[in-house]
């Protein structure tokens, strides 16, 4: 009960630390034109969104991790050091710190992208090598990382992770590039996700939402405050991002929150709920490669009327509302699950 007050004040404090930010930060994003220039290549109407403020991902990656410097040192302080039940092993916090660390990394690699195409007007960003280059090296400095915490600390095993209902599986040499794969693809398939106003926020607030009730069922609060930290950036910003939208994310926002909901996952020993909870991320990604796959068979054809998968349903006549609501409601059913499968699988 004592953590889950604290898990509610990391929520308030980012919620208001973001909103408070975005109120000022807009408003100078605006001033400085940074704004996003919308390609041909996409839905007609969205031209009317052209210099729409865009890397307002700033605005939640400072809420985020300001409330957790805040926060956090507050818990352990007051709470945590006098509560033997409450504390953390040092292997955790430990994989903690390294994950806020990748997910920043990534945050970076948003923010040059971004940089280079508003503020150097080069519209289509860094090369998609240079992206997976920086993606890649981000990843293997993160798994080499919670490694050597495991070895140092004597963990349950570097090559092994948990599956409800199997218990430990140790994946050999196999975990290195299955891990690696799962991380750069989710956060690419998060980043996919960013293309209608609020989409890619309100999902991440549901699946931030799913993981601090699975942390906090298995009793890693230091988690639990870091979601709970997550949600309310979120909540924060979707104000500003939900449609119509006086601010975007931009490739700051979106890689950097791919980041953070691979570093919940791993953290928890749980990096099988990420294609569980971030269904929709999934469904996006894979409709881009399908797109793509089918174009090039078929030698011209296409499988959707355009990829990522919500562009389909906006040529198809959804409004960009109709198609938050139901990729909500489809996160909600397979957050409920993975729920579900970490209270009787594990």
């Amino acid at each position: 009960m004592i953590a889950n007050i604290w898990v509610i004040f990391a929520i308030v404090a980012s919620f208001l630390i973001t909103y408070f930010l975005g109120k000022k930060i807009i408003p100078y994003l605006q001033k400085l034109k940074y704004g996003q220039t919308i390609l041909k290549i996409g839905p007609s109407w969205h031209e009317n969104k052209q210099g729409t403020p865009t890397m307002g991902g700033v605005i939640f990656v400072i809420g985020i991790y300001a409330t957790i410097l805040i926060i956090m040192p507050l818990y352990y302080v007051l709470v945590a050091q006098n509560t033997l039940h409450l504390q953390e092993p040092p292997l955790i916090m430990q994989k903690t710190v390294s994950g806020l660390l990748m997910a920043l990394a990534y945050g970076a690699i948003g923010f040059l992208d971004d940089y280079v195409k508003v503020v150097r007007k080069r519209n289509l960003g860094l090369t998609a090598g240079q992206k997976l280059l920086m993606q890649f090296l981000v990843v293997g400095s993160y798994l080499l990382s919670i490694y050597c915490a495991e070895v140092l600390q004597g963990g349950l095993g570097a090559t092994s992770t948990t599956i409800p209902f199997f218990g430990r599986v140790d994946l050999g040499v196999l975990y290195w590039p299955m891990a690696s794969l799962l991380i750069v693809g989710m956060v690419n398939a998060v980043n996919l996700t960013d293309g209608i106003d609020g989409l890619c926020t309100s999902i991440t607030f549901f699946g931030a939402t799913f993981f601090m009730l699975i942390s906090n069922f298995l009793h890693i609060f230091n988690i639990s405050i870091v979601s709970g930290a997550l949600v309310g950036g979120c909540l924060g910003f979707l104000i500003f991002n939900i449609y119509p939208a006086k601010v975007f994310m931009g490739d700051t926002g979106s890689l950097f929150l791919g980041g953070l909901i691979c570093a919940l996952a791993f953290t928890l020993d749980l990096p099988v709920m990420l294609p569980i909870i971030g269904g929709v991320y999934v469904l996006e990604m894979f409709s881009v490669i399908l797109q793509v796959a089918y174009f090039k068979v078929t030698k011209g054809n296409r499988l959707f009327k355009m990829s990522p998968l919500h562009h389909h349903f906006e040529i198809c006549g959804w409004s960009e509302a109709k198609i938050c609501i139901v990729f909500n409601v489809i996160t909600v059913v397979l957050g409920a699950l993975a729920v579900i499968l970490t209270a009787y699988g594990l």
